[in-house]
């Protein structure tokens, strides 16, 4: 695979003029935690391509969940007209996810008409990449500005089995080669990191990306939903991935591009590019957490560890008036008192069983 090298990174994130005309943000509404709303992470489809030990394990996933016919999806209208709802109180960051959002027909009608909001900054996708090679050219002719694609390492044995598919890594990296090539700049590469599975790998991957402009993601295993019967001995606490990297490339912390950003930043010494780590577990980030997630049947949920969520699509199919709908999610955010990573530990000792909470799959990652 060839990648171009380059050696100024170009960045993507949120350089254009926020509002038409120089006008004020609209007032973002703030939780319980004074959080103010910034971010909706949109999943177009529950479906996925791929069953990831530590998302939707093949022998797991049936068991507790019947995957959503077309009629319960939200439609693209009834997507952009919730999302404009979210841009009034704040918004201004949007990412598609899934499962796979490439398996929702027609994808790229939804982001040309969401390119056309003025007050979302970054507009994104995040992918596993399998289908992201014939897709990428359409996609950036719709106007979607950024990708992230999962990767959790170089060898293929090791991709298989924790990706539960017969995919090939080359498959993936073709992905990631022709989004290069048609445009997409400081594409995130998002690795799980499990101990004892994928994590004396890491070092492989940093060697393959480092200089290509992209950037590698170490993501602490994370206890998302039930089906994947996490347990914190496979975690590999990122302050331990830092250590192996940096003492073969060094690091030097970097300022976050933004408020809220998940990951802690580091730039390669030598100027090879940038890594990042996101540590859920070992560093929780629930404080400074500016993010809201739509489920593809039209739930809203506050929290990536969220129990249930609020259904908008019956009112939204009901007639509700966009003042009403409004009204609902104004007051959802502000009743928002989430911080399950910070409280983590303390509410599984208080539980006999494991808390229910919404699988990865059904609300993206």
């Amino acid at each position: 695979m060839t990648f171009v090298r380059q050696t100024t990174r170009i960045s993507t994130n949120s350089q254009r003029s926020l509002v038409s005309g120089g006008n004020p943000r609209p007032k973002t509404v703030q939780d319980v935690f004074h959080r103010a709303i910034h971010d909706l992470r949109i999943s177009v489809i529950d479906r996925c391509n791929f069953r990831c030990t530590y998302c939707m394990p093949e022998e797991e996933y049936a068991r507790h969940y019947q995957f959503l016919k077309k009629e319960e999806w939200l439609s693209f209208g009834e997507i952009l007209r919730v999302t404009k709802l979210f841009l009034e109180i704040g918004v201004n960051k949007v990412r598609l996810t899934g499962g796979e959002p490439l398996l929702r027909p027609d994808l790229a009608e939804l982001i040309q008409e969401l390119s056309r909001f003025e007050q979302i900054d970054d507009l994104a996708l995040t992918t596993n990449g399998s289908l992201l090679a014939p897709q990428a050219k359409t996609l950036k002719a719709a106007g979607l500005q950024r990708l992230t694609v999962s990767l959790d390492t170089l060898h293929d044995e090791i991709f298989r089995k924790m990706s539960g598919t017969r995919v090939p890594v080359a498959q993936v990296l073709k992905g990631i080669e022709e989004a290069q090539r048609v445009g997409f700049q400081d594409i995130k590469i998002n690795v799980v990191v499990q101990k004892g599975i994928n994590d004396h790998t890491i070092l492989d991957l940093v060697r393959f990306f480092k200089g290509t402009g992209h950037i590698l993601r170490f993501i602490e295993y994370m206890d998302v939903g039930n089906c994947n019967h996490w347990t914190s001995e496979f975690v590999v606490p990122s302050s331990e991935l830092y250590r192996r990297i940096n003492e073969v490339f060094p690091l030097r912390l970097i300022k976050p591009n933004y408020h809220g950003e998940v990951a802690s930043r580091y730039q390669f010494e030598d100027g090879g590019g940038e890594i990042g780590f996101i540590s859920s577990v070992t560093q929780p980030f629930c404080g400074s957490c500016t993010r809201a997630r739509l489920s593809t049947d039209g739930k809203i949920y506050t929290c990536l560890f969220s129990g249930q969520g609020t259904d908008l699509r019956t009112p939204l199919r009901a007639g509700a008036s966009d003042q009403e709908l409004l009204a609902m999610i104004k007051d959802i955010w502000k009743k928002r008192d989430d911080r399950y990573s910070e409280n983590r530990f303390l509410l599984s000792s208080r539980q006999e069983k494991p808390l229910k909470k919404v699988e990865m799959f059904q609300i993206g990652g």
